[in-house]
């Protein structure tokens, strides 16, 4: 895949995944630091994890909730992976050291 074509993909799916991604990191980081350091009651722990796994949704859409939520974590990690041009930089690098050893 082109660069322009992963980077309009990227364009398109982070502002939908935003608000879920971010609702699923907060909720997980407040249950997790409020029930281990601070002893969060049992009944503010059920509302976060409620929130957290996406249970207010319903029973039927819990499952497409997580499935979503995951893919569109991958593919938004990926692209912006090979957007950041990570790999590409590495062999831009030692293919102009290759080229400049051949021509010597």
């Amino acid at each position: 895949m082109k660069n322009l074509t992963l980077l309009k993909l990227h364009r398109k799916l982070a502002p939908i995944l935003f608000l879920p991604l971010l609702l699923t990191t907060i909720t997980g980081i407040i249950y997790r630091i409020g029930n281990t350091w601070f002893g969060m009651p049992k009944k503010y722990a059920q509302i976060m994890m409620t929130i957290h796994e996406g249970r207010f949704l319903g029973k039927e859409l819990v499952p497409i909730y997580v499935l979503l939520n995951g893919l569109g974590m991958i593919g938004l990690l990926g692209t912006g992976i090979v957007l950041s041009g990570v790999f590409r930089n590495q062999r831009t690098q030692e293919s102009k050291a290759v080229m400049n050893d051949a021509t010597k």
